[in-house]
């Protein structure tokens, strides 16, 4: 079984998949984000699709090799395999769950949620400037993920507003079961 945890930056996808991890005997955390960064820092004379940005998501080949990664790494766990990843660009979803979906129907998708504030907070907490020059970025993204989720598209809802990564992993394996 492939568990993705969307949700926004600084809502606790990280720490509820490692709590998740230990709660799932044979799991194991798929992080995407290690190739994207490796394509983000490719060299120019390599011709990548919208490279240049500062999303890897919009690069193609992050989008196919994260479900060649994930299709991968279910080859090898014997338990689920958890993938934390943040998407609020339904086209890019959409491609990440349907390729998922094409080797395993058993995929679960979950998204995490608070309120801008309380990201804000988090994100503040681990030392990550969200105002001020520099940090244009990921301000502009945690309000698009914000407004993203306020529907349900981007999977179950999971809220985390006042509650600990342990619960909130904890609700997540009942569902599960």
């Amino acid at each position: 079984m492939i568990v993705l945890l969307n949700g926004s930056f600084g809502v606790g996808k990280t720490t509820v998949a490692k709590i998740l991890r230990a709660y799932l005997p044979g799991s194991a955390i798929y992080n995407s984000e290690l190739v994207g960064s490796v394509l983000m820092r490719a060299p120019s004379w390599i011709k990548l699709k919208r490279t240049g940005e500062k999303d890897f998501q919009h690069i193609e080949l992050w989008r196919k090799s994260t479900i060649t990664g994930i299709r991968l790494y279910s080859l090898f766990v014997s338990g689920t395999v958890i993938v934390p990843m943040t998407f609020s660009h339904r086209a890019y979803f959409d491609e990440i769950v349907m390729g998922v979906k094409n080797f395993d129907s058993e995929l679960r998708v979950f998204c995490l949620k608070a309120s801008l504030d309380t990201i804000k907070t988090r994100l503040a907490q681990r030392g990550i400037r969200i105002e001020g020059a520099g940090s244009e970025w990921i301000a502009r993204r945690i309000v698009e993920c914000s407004n993203a989720y306020s529907d349900n598209y981007f999977g179950e809802p999971i809220d985390t507003e006042y509650r600990s990564a342990k619960d909130v992993a904890g609700n997540i394996v009942s569902k599960l079961h």
